[in-house]
């Protein structure tokens, strides 16, 4: 049986596009059976069925807790195997991430633990890196902070903007995004306490996306 994804999504939803396409390419055994939102005007709800939806605005809610309380009962609501963070820009609380411990992944622009949070593209032209790229990560409490289990790279170039990195790092992020669920929902990867395991054997270091979007050790 496919595996059930459920994604979060703040914007425009091109990493949930990925995800589809790699559905539809029988390239990703799965099923996004819902698109959840902070944003009700989020682009990336358009792109599932209405019954497949879930928006809401934080400012509706007395608290933060409150939100993501609602927001995990809805998620549980559509039973998915695993949550994908793409492009949701909302911390979510301890409660939330203990709920769904072991089944919660985020694709963040960096090579982690370089630059947690926003304005990643910048950061990495400003400390002059020769090379940025996205890593696919466990999520924990603490901001872009868990166990990663793979990352693309790319070189930065003599000229760049952060938003031509940013194209860049996009480009590599889908692929990345796709190798790593495809990892996943086939059982190959597990996660227990910090510590990631491929296909029974321990991985103490990132998986790295090759050029032709496999991942290696």
């Amino acid at each position: 049986m496919s595996s059930r994804i459920a994604v979060l999504a703040s914007g425009r939803g091109s990493n949930l596009q990925a995800i589809l396409d790699a559905i539809a390419a029988q390239r990703l055994d799965a099923q996004v059976v819902a698109v959840l939102s902070d944003k009700p005007e989020a682009s990336a709800l358009l792109k599932v069925g209405p019954a497949q939806r879930w928006a809401r605005s934080p400012r509706d809610f007395p608290d933060r807790a409150a939100f993501d309380a609602a927001i995990a009962d809805a998620l549980d609501a559509f039973a998915p195997d695993w949550i994908v963070c793409a492009g949701y820009m909302r911390i979510l609380g301890p409660a939330f991430v203990a709920r769904f411990d072991g089944r919660l992944v985020n694709i963040h622009p960096s090579l982690l633990p370089l630059y947690k949070g926003l304005h990643t593209h910048a950061r990495a032209l400003e400390a002059g890196d020769a090379e940025h790229g996205a890593s696919v990560h466990f999520v924990v409490p603490e901001l872009d902070a868990g166990t990663v289990l793979a990352q693309a790279r790319v070189p930065v170039q003599a000229g760049d903007t952060a938003e031509a990195l940013a194209l860049r790092v996009l480009a590599v992020e889908h692929p990345l995004l796709i190798a790593s669920l495809g990892l996943l929902v086939s059982g190959r990867v597990t996660e227990q306490a910090g510590q990631l395991q491929l296909d029974g054997h321990p991985l103490f270091s990132p998986l790295r996306l090759d050029c032709a979007g496999q991942l290696n050790r």
